[in-house]
């Protein structure tokens, strides 16, 4: 029997294709485990390698519908009604979601970045450089994006920016908390006015709910994450795993290790120890918006 549950499988397709994603390459692996079968053997039945299986099983990648149906037939699973279940699933999953009309300006390795933000139920952050995208201005978010050269690709590069924000306000959103180096209130991105009113932004969005903000002063000194921004996705269904996001320069990390989200969990506790509560977090940005308005 293929272990998808009907109420599971109408929740996580709410979540969208990339919830369906993960949660159908889930299955799989199960099934293949299940039978003892090796990602090696796997991939070499559907004409490919143990990666391409390692991809579709950790929903990096579409399903191709003839790969699913050879790896339910050598899985066992033979009955019509279950293998057009499970095959209805794939059809979804297979769909764009809302930032594919963006996908000419985005590598894939954000892509998958963004679908799994666009269904995470908690987001936790670290950010030495920079203010959370999901936190900036639209003013803060062109200063980043164009760097002084205005163009179409940049304008729909800060629309991007502002879509995925919605995360936060829309109904059942995420919950976002951020922890931010104090050297961010201090870089002019975009010069004195357009940091200012980011810092505003900041504090009127530290007043809801499901975001806490948090800023690591200067006098915590070596801290846990030293040169290493990352985040942590959480989502609601069991089926998919907690995730941790490094982005680099040309590429990016997807860690669900287990012993690699503890790691990554410890080191966010301690930041978070480190850093000011909220309420003196806040006052923070208060007081640099002030010496911003003087300066």
């Amino acid at each position: 029997m293929v272990a998808v549950p009907g109420r599971v499988e109408s929740l996580v397709a709410e979540r969208g294709p990339t919830a369906l994603r993960i949660m159908v390459g889930g299955q799989l692996r199960k099934l293949r485990e299940e039978r003892g079968i090796t990602r090696e053997a796997a991939g070499e039945h559907i004409r490919g390698s143990h990666a391409k299986i390692s991809r579709l099983e950790l929903g990096r990648t579409g399903f191709k519908e003839r790969d699913v149906r050879d790896l339910l037939t050598l899985y066992g699973v033979v009955d019509p009604a279950e293998r057009e279940a499970f095959l209805e699933l794939v059809v979804q999953a297979n769909q764009p979601g809302w930032w594919h009309r963006y996908n000419d300006l985005l590598p894939q390795w954000f892509e998958n970045y963004l679908g799994l933000e666009h269904v995470a139920k908690s987001i936790r952050t670290y950010e030495g450089q920079l203010v959370p995208g999901l936190l900036q201005t639209e003013a803060y978010a062109r200063a980043v994006v164009m760097q002084g050269n205005e163009s179409v690709e940049a304008t729909r590069r800060v629309e991007l920016r502002r879509k995925r924000q919605e995360v936060l306000t829309r109904r059942n959103g995420a919950s976002l908390w951020a922890v931010i180096d104090e050297a961010v209130l201090h870089r002019p991105i975009g010069g004195n006015a357009v940091l200012r009113a980011q810092l505003e932004h900041m504090i009127e969005m530290s007043q809801r709910a499901n975001i806490t903000i948090q800023v690591l002063p200067y006098s915590a000194g070596v801290h846990a994450s030293v040169g290493n921004s990352f985040t942590m996705l959480r989502f609601s269904e069991a089926e998919l795993p907690d995730i941790v996001y490094l982005e680099q320069l040309t590429s990016s990390l997807y860690l669900d290790r287990q012993a690699d989200l503890e790691l990554y969990r410890q080191v966010m506790d301690r930041l978070s120890v480190q850093a000011e509560a909220p309420d003196q977090s806040r006052k923070m940005l208060e007081k640099r918006v002030a010496e911003l308005a003087v300066g």
